[in-house]
């Protein structure tokens, strides 16, 4: 049986979640050049627009399940931070150096100078070779807000979170409407926060996280009635406008458009899938053991699997066709980033390497 303390479906979606990143991470093989979008064939194009477009919803959907419990803090803010710190800031601390020393000893062959010009990098950025870590840095934004907006919460109710959850929607139309419109809503070249930029960006899922687990009380009938639709729309908008845009430009910020997390296709399709997914509540052990150790590990499967991808793909990926590679790759590299997080959780002090 699972454990009470244990909430089952989010040890699920972690699980889900952070095998549809490694995949969004193997598309990108097929479709990121040095000076913009540079894809190969028209065979690439449409794969990378189906199966990447679906698999959007993955950050969200962390984001979602890092929030889900969190919220309204049940202890003191001090508390918090001192937990977050040992289990967020202190791994990401440790796999961000990684990031900026061995590539430039190991693979690059830059040598000292590179890893110290990447060590200054990293008092204010991730490196190069580190994108994925720009989520860690949000994270931790979303984590300093949570001590603010947990009274707020708590006060609000169910009425006031469905008003601010509206303001967050439309602002995810936001980068659409600036793509036509330039500046909106008081936003021009000297002042970059428009009329709405305080309800903007990930901190909407986070209300979502909640609003959900407190309010929404839907079958798996009703869930599904309501969830498909918004994933198919919101899929349909996402690679419409990819496939459509990576035709006519190779310009990321025009062609990765519909990809941002933070647009109302993407929210769609979050939605969607969080509220059909919280259904998953299959306890049998064969299934739930793994899934939840798993769960248990995948911060760390997260911030080390760039390391696993990039040997992944340079043995595999020349050998399948896209779709195949993309599935082969992206199933080894996750099975690679379970050994060894598995690993490193039975050494002493594993929490500050794997959380």
């Amino acid at each position: 049986m699972a454990s009470a303390k244990r909430v089952v479906f989010l040890d699920y979606l972690r699980v889900i979640a952070c095998f549809m990143v490694i995949i969004v991470h193997v598309c990108e093989c097929y479709y990121c050049g040095a000076e913009g979008v540079l894809i190969a064939t028209e065979s690439d194009r449409l794969w990378v627009t189906l199966i990447d477009s679906l698999l959007r919803p993955a950050v969200p959907l962390f984001v979602m399940a890092s929030s889900y419990l969190l919220l309204p803090l049940s202890y003191s803010t001090s508390v918090f931070f001192k937990k977050r710190f040992v289990r967020v800031f202190i791994p990401f601390l440790f796999w961000i150096l990684m990031y900026a020393i061995v590539p430039p000893l190991m693979e690059d062959g830059k040598g000292m100078d590179a890893v110290w010009a990447n060590i200054g990098h990293i008092l204010y950025n991730f490196t190069d070779n580190a994108g994925h870590l720009w989520f860690i840095y949000m994270l931790i934004g979303v984590y300093c807000l949570m001590p603010i907006i947990s009274p707020w919460l708590k006060e609000i109710g169910k009425k006031g979170e469905l008003i601010f959850l509206a303001i967050w929607f439309l602002t995810t139309f936001h980068h659409y409407a600036k793509s036509c419109l330039g500046g909106i809503w008081g936003e021009c070249i000297w002042n970059e926060f428009h009329a709405l930029y305080y309800y903007s960006g990930f901190i909407g899922y986070v209300v979502l996280a909640h609003f959900v687990r407190t309010h929404i009380r839907w079958s798996l009938r009703k869930s599904l009635l309501i969830g498909i639709p918004c994933i198919l729309l919101g899929y349909a908008v996402t690679a419409g406008f990819f496939y459509s845009n990576s035709l006519v430009t190779t310009d990321y910020y025009i062609v990765e458009l519909s990809w941002r997390f933070c647009t109302f296709n993407v929210a769609l399709m979050t939605f969607g899938m969080f509220v059909i997914l919280r259904h998953l509540d299959c306890t049998n052990p064969v299934i739930y053991k793994p899934v939840s150790k798993i769960s248990s590990l995948s911060y760390g499967i997260y911030l080390m699997h760039i390391f696993v991808l990039t040997f992944m793909f340079g043995l595999l990926g020349s050998h399948f066709s896209t779709p195949a590679a993309i599935l082969v790759v992206g199933l080894s590299t996750f099975a690679g980033c379970c050994l060894i997080t598995w690993l490193l959780s039975k050494i002493p002090g594993h929490k500050y390497i794997i959380g």
